[in-house]
């Protein structure tokens, strides 16, 4: 009888809410973390980081 009250007290959408919550404050944290506020800031980052990684490689 638990079981079936649980069951039904278990909402899918919910569940994905709160996934996407996790996911969203997890992106929210590391921006913070690495100073960026948007995502262009994130979007630049990125092409340095490769632009950095691709000119250390042809130095080898």
């Amino acid at each position: 009888m638990t079981d079936d009250l649980e069951q039904e007290e278990f909402d899918p959408e919910e569940y994905d809410d709160l996934e996407m919550l996790e996911i969203l404050e997890t992106i929210r944290d590391d921006m913070e973390e690495l100073g960026l506020r948007t995502l262009d800031e994130v979007i630049e980052r990125i092409e340095e980081l490769h632009r950095k990684l691709e000119n250390q490689h042809k130095e080898f």
